[in-house]
């Protein structure tokens, strides 16, 4: 397991195997979340990343408005 330690900037070093195995770049920006005491940090990916992500989703089938509750 890796490990890291905060700088007196509040700064941390991301291992080399860890960026390693999650393909970090250099300049990449991260979403920063935290949850119960737990940070995390989520790559943003750009839109064009996302083209096709959907692809094979059923478009028809759906109620119409006037048949909802």
């Amino acid at each position: 397991m890796a490990r890291t330690r905060v700088s007196s900037k509040y700064q941390i070093v991301i291992p080399k195997d860890v960026r390693e195995t999650a393909k970090v770049r250099v300049g990449q920006e991260f979403q920063v979340i935290t949850k119960a005491g737990q940070i995390t940090l989520v790559p943003d990916k750009p839109i064009a990343a996302m083209r096709g992500f959907v692809r094979g989703m059923r478009t028809t089938g759906f109620r119409e408005k006037k048949d909802r509750f």
